[in-house]
């Protein structure tokens, strides 16, 4: 799908490197606007099912220190399998975001601030075309980046929203959105369903204003509206009936209802708000 959208990039830096600096700003940004909170508010229920606003962090903290390992061994890291008899029946990923519940927050974003910055020095010094494993296919360095970017951004949301705090969005969603616009075909096999060839004209205005574009302009199936609803439809952090974000044609409108940028199986969506 040809995209004409440019990635912001500075003088001097190439593309790759504005993604990792872009990786950086959104984990800062996040880091700073939970900064000043109390105690007591990372103790808060987040809007994803059983987690509270800290497990939002610790799920960061371990998916970026395993991260961290794969860029710098260039495999998974091996861990001892849970004892499943003693397994909690809840909605937390794994022992070690368990284990993070009894960190004080202090230590929860030491863990996190280390292990994120383990996690882009290892990425600076790979090649944009490396191959790295991970829970599936092996993935690019710069897709791998780009996961990485979109799971703090949107586990960010979580957390700002246990938080009560309004997200400010930037131009680095577009690294969001155009990773869901070329998880399409993913979208589709993850649900069981055949990938169709129909092509889509994809239209967003970004926060700062720009238009993002990716598709033939011809092409009859359509979305267009909000960069930042864009992303969090396709990242399943708003339901689609609480946008403004139009479609047309059969393609598109299907598209919209099961898209997802992340990997893994279809989760519950969120429940509409306004309708």
């Amino acid at each position: 799908m040809a995209f004409s959208a440019k990635l912001r990039i500075m003088k001097n830096k190439d593309a790759m490197t504005q993604l990792l600096d872009d990786l950086k700003d959104e984990q800062d940004y996040l880091d700073g606007a939970l900064a000043d909170i109390d105690l007591d508010t990372w103790e808060n229920k987040s809007p994803a099912d059983g987690w509270l606003l800290r497990d939002c962090i610790s799920h960061l903290a371990d998916v970026d220190e395993t991260a961290a390992h794969v860029a710098t061994k260039k495999e998974m890291p091996v861990r001892a399998p849970s004892d499943q008899t003693n397994t909690p029946k809840d909605t937390l990923q794994n022992d070690r975001q368990r284990q993070a519940r009894n960190l004080s927050i202090p230590e929860l974003l030491a863990w996190w601030r280390r292990v994120r910055k383990e996690q882009n020095d290892a990425l600076r010094k790979l090649d944009a075309k490396d191959r790295l494993p991970w829970a599936g296919p092996p993935m690019s360095v710069r897709s791998f980046a780009t996961a990485r970017l979109m799971e703090c951004w949107s586990h960010g949301l979580d957390a700002l929203d246990a938080a009560k705090i309004t997200p400010v969005d930037s131009d680095r969603l577009l690294h969001v959105a155009h990773l869901g616009v070329i998880t399409r075909g993913f979208a589709y096999q993850n649900r069981g369903l055949d990938v169709p060839t129909t092509e889509i004209r994809v239209e967003l205005i970004s926060p700062s204003g720009d238009i993002w574009e990716w598709g033939d302009p011809e092409a009859k199936n359509r979305i267009t509206g909000s960069a930042s609803e864009f992303c969090r439809v396709v990242t399943r952090r708003l339901h689609l009936d609480d946008t403004q974000i139009k479609s047309e044609g059969k393609s598109a409108s299907e598209y919209l209802k099961i898209a997802q940028a992340f990997a893994g199986p279809p989760g519950p969506d969120r429940q509409p708000k306004n309708h």
